[in-house]
C-alpha cells in the first residue's frame, strides 16, 4: 500500500485527506492528490446546425474550474504543509517517510478516477452524502473500473485506522477479494475479528474457515456469528462495529447487483451511506 490515489475535488476533501494520511503512514506511502477538471459546455440555438457553444459561458464554466482547480490545490498543499509531509515530483520523493504528489487530469472526476486508479495501491474517496451524486460516481467507477481496493473515507476521521479490523464476511467472492487485497491492513493489526450475520450467508467457506486461514498468516483472527434479529445485514456489521472500537472495516462490495441494491437496498448499499468508520471496499 505505497501509493494512494487520493481525490480532492473541492473543500470538503479535508476528511478524505486525513484518512489518507492515516493509511499512507503504515507503510511510509505517497499520497497523490488528485484533482480532475470537467470540460463542460452550453448549447445555445442558432447556428447553421440549429445550435451552437456559447462561447461566453464556455469561457465562464473555465474560469470556474480553474478557480476550484487552484482552490482544491492550496487545501492540498497546506494540508500536507500542516503535517510536515513533503509534496514533491517523484523524481525527488524521498527514500523513506510519507510523501505527497499533486496530479490534474481532464475529464470527469469518476471516469477518470476509475482509468487513473488501475495502476495505485488503494484509491482514497469520500463517503457520499446523498445518492446520485457525483461522489457517488466516483467511488462507483473507483470499484467497478480500476480493478483496486477503494478506501472509504467517513465524514470525520478516526484518531488510528488498521489496529482493530472488522472483515464483513459473507462467504462471497467479492469479499474474498477484499481480504486479499487488505492482507496488507491485516498483517498489521492488533485485532482481527470476522464477523458474519445468519441468513447472510453465501455459498461459501465461513467465517471459522476465513479466521483460520488468517492465523496460518500469523494473523490473530476470531469469527463470531451474528444473529440478525430485526436488523438488516449491513446495520448489523455497522453496529457490531461500533460496539467492538473497530477502526477499520474490510467489506466486499455489491454481492447482489448493483441495481437490485439501488432498488431494494442491501448491506453494501447501506454501509456506503452510513458508514463512520473508514471501510476498504472492492468488487
Amino acid at each position: 500500500m505505497r501509493t494512494l490515489l487520493t481525490v480532492v475535488g473541492d473543500g470538503t476533501a479535508t476528511p478524505v485527506l486525513e484518512t489518507a494520511l492515516l493509511a499512507a503512514r503504515k507503510f511510509d506511502g505517497r499520497v497523490i492528490g488528485l484533482n480532475a477538471l470537467t470540460t463542460e459546455y452550453a448549447v445555445v440555438f442558432g447556428g447553421e446546425m440549429g445550435f451552437s457553444v456559447s462561447s461566453e459561458v464556455d469561457r465562464t464554466l473555465e474560469r470556474e474550474g480553474h478557480d476550484r482547480r487552484v482552490a482544491a490545490r492550496a487545501l492540498f498543499d497546506n494540508f500536507m504543509r500542516s503535517h510536515n509531509v513533503p509534496v514533491t515530483a517523484e523524481e525527488t520523493a524521498p527514500a523513506q517517510g510519507v510523501s505527497a504528489e499533486w496530479r490534474e487530469e481532464s475529464g470527469r472526476q469518476n471516469a477518470v478516477v476509475g482509468s487513473l486508479g488501475r495502476v495505485f495501491d488503494l484509491i482514497v474517496v469520500e463517503r457520499p452524502t446523498k445518492l446520485a451524486s457525483l461522489a457517488e460516481a466516483t467511488l462507483e467507477d473507483a470499484l467497478f473500473e480500476s480493478g483496486r481496493p477503494v478506501l472509504m473515507a467517513p465524514p470525520t476521521t478516526p484518531t488510528t485506522i488498521g489496529e482493530n479490523i472488522v472483515i464483513a464476511w459473507n462467504g462471497s467472492t467479492e469479499t474474498a477479494r477484499t481480504v486479499a487485497l487488505s492482507m496488507p491492513y491485516l498483517a498489521l493489526a492488533s485485532k482481527v475479528e470476522v464477523l458474519s450475520v445468519d441468513g447472510a450467508m453465501q455459498p461459501g467457506p465461513s467465517g471459522d474457515d476465513l479466521a483460520a486461514a488468517l492465523r496460518r498468516r500469523g494473523i490473530a483472527a476470531t469469527f463470531r456469528m451474528l444473529s440478525a434479529a430485526n436488523h438488516f445485514a449491513g446495520e448489523k456489521f455497522l453496529a457490531e462495529a461500533k460496539v467492538l472500537g473497530c477502526d477499520l472495516l474490510v467489506k466486499g462490495a455489491y454481492t447482489q447487483s448493483r441495481l437490485r441494491q439501488m432498488i431494494f437496498g442491501g448491506a453494501t448499499r447501506h454501509i456506503i451511506m452510513e458508514a463512520e468508520i473508514p471501510v476498504i471496499l472492492a468488487h
